[in-house]
């Protein structure tokens, strides 16, 4: 099924696979806007299930079922914050695990040469990172949800980030830019337009 509203339809009609569509097309935005407020991956986690336990309950109460994904998005926004204010906490996401480095049994000098190149590369990255942690909370989320794949709708990224579809493009040029001055600013170049 390509319609959305029909998947919305099925799904509330008790039909498996097209519950399991809805989530294999929504899964990655869901998880993208519960990491764009939350550190802790259990608490990500959380946000997630109940998202998706709060689009059972109202699945037949959906008014624009062809906007399903923008309600998620919603969703899963409101709950990230009752999270945030339940624990009374907001940590920027760090993304630092994400850096490692596999080393296997080839030759010596084969693995000297790419540790070197990795650990270039890690350091590109960690300078990357550094930069984009000063960037501000909503210039961070806005990117990393364009980021996420599948990647969600514009109306989507505006309901999950609370913001006006319209908005979406200047905020991204803006934020996009301040990444590039900092990362130049830090003797990184390279960098695509």
């Amino acid at each position: 099924m390509d319609d959305t509203a029909a998947l919305v339809r099925a799904a509330a009609d008790g039909d498996a696979g097209a519950w399991k569509e809805l989530y294999q097309r929504h899964s990655g935005l869901v998880w993208a806007v519960a990491r764009a407020y939350l550190v802790n991956g259990s608490d990500a986690q959380d946000v997630c299930q109940t998202t998706w336990f709060r689009l059972a309950e109202h699945l037949t109460r959906i008014r624009d079922p062809d906007k399903v994904g923008a309600w998620l998005a919603s969703t899963a926004r409101h709950e990230a914050l009752r999270v945030i204010r339940a624990s009374g906490r907001a940590t920027p996401v760090s993304d630092m695990g994400l850096l490692g480095v596999d080393i296997d049994e080839r030759s010596p000098e084969l693995l000297i040469l790419e540790a070197e190149e990795a650990v270039a590369d890690a350091e590109r990255a960690l300078v990357m990172w550094g930069a984009f942690e000063e960037l501000s909370d909503r210039c961070r989320r806005l990117l990393r949800l364009l980021i996420a794949s599948p990647r969600p709708t514009y109306q989507e990224i505006a309901s999950g980030l609370g913001i006006a579809v319209g908005s979406i493009g200047p905020i991204r040029a803006r934020c996009l830019q301040r990444l590039r001055t900092l990362v130049a600013e830090r003797g990184v170049t390279g960098i695509r337009r």
